[in-house]
């Protein structure tokens, strides 16, 4: 069983989301919290697979606690709407693992987590383009790096971004996972990064994805 610790100050979107996962054989909600300031010791205390983490609360933000807490909170699924692509793109640089939108469909949210605790990143490609036009102003052109990424590294960054791991792109595309793994290192390499969240963002920030 997955537990998940919902986090959010709005009560009916806690109920909705709370009713929709007792729907799923593998994924209960343990504990809840109405904002950031609450929700350390409510974690600590359910121990949590999942955080189901609002972007926007009072007294302590999403953003704000995985900015003080990311290393003591487990994987964090930020929950947004269209509006929020800035404090978004905060909340990954802070440590979250990928977000989700609040009228997801129930098999996607599920699906969301479970790849989460599994140890997987995840963007939505809906959000994708937003999120990187919003910062496209302060975006290096990636002719400007020493090597650009290839179009094989190209495409595997944009499967990252989109939460697969090495075994899931080496279905998708071919190769073995070894082969995959090597990609995904030299990928890192190239960005100048140390892990695959920051190599989504940083291919947000570079027009790749």
């Amino acid at each position: 069983m997955i537990r998940v610790v919902l986090v959010d100050d709005q009560m009916l979107v806690r109920s909705g989301i709370r009713g929709l996962l007792e729907l799923t054989p593998d994924i209960r909600v343990v504990a809840e919290a109405a904002d950031g300031a609450q929700a350390p010791a409510v974690i600590a205390a359910a121990q949590a697979d999942v955080l189901l983490l609002d972007v926007r609360m009072p007294h302590c933000s999403g953003i704000e606690l995985l900015q003080r807490h990311a290393a003591q909170l487990p994987p964090a699924i930020l929950l947004t709407t269209f509006d929020d692509d800035a404090a978004l793109f905060d909340g990954m640089r802070a440590g979250a693992k990928g977000f989700l939108l609040k009228d997801i469909s129930l098999e996607r949210l599920a699906e969301g987590i479970r790849s989460v605790a599994a140890g997987a990143t995840l963007f939505r490609p809906a959000l994708t383009e937003r999120t990187r036009a919003a910062f496209a102003s302060a975006a290096q052109a990636p002719s400007t790096l020493a090597e650009r990424l290839t179009a094989r590294e190209t495409e595997i960054l944009a499967l990252m971004a989109a939460g697969f791991n090495n075994g899931e792109i080496a279905a998708a595309l071919g190769p073995s996972e070894g082969t995959i793994k090597n990609h995904v290192s030299n990928i890192l390499a190239k960005l100048a990064v140390r892990d695959r969240v920051r190599a989504v963002l940083r291919g947000l920030e570079l027009g790749y994805i």
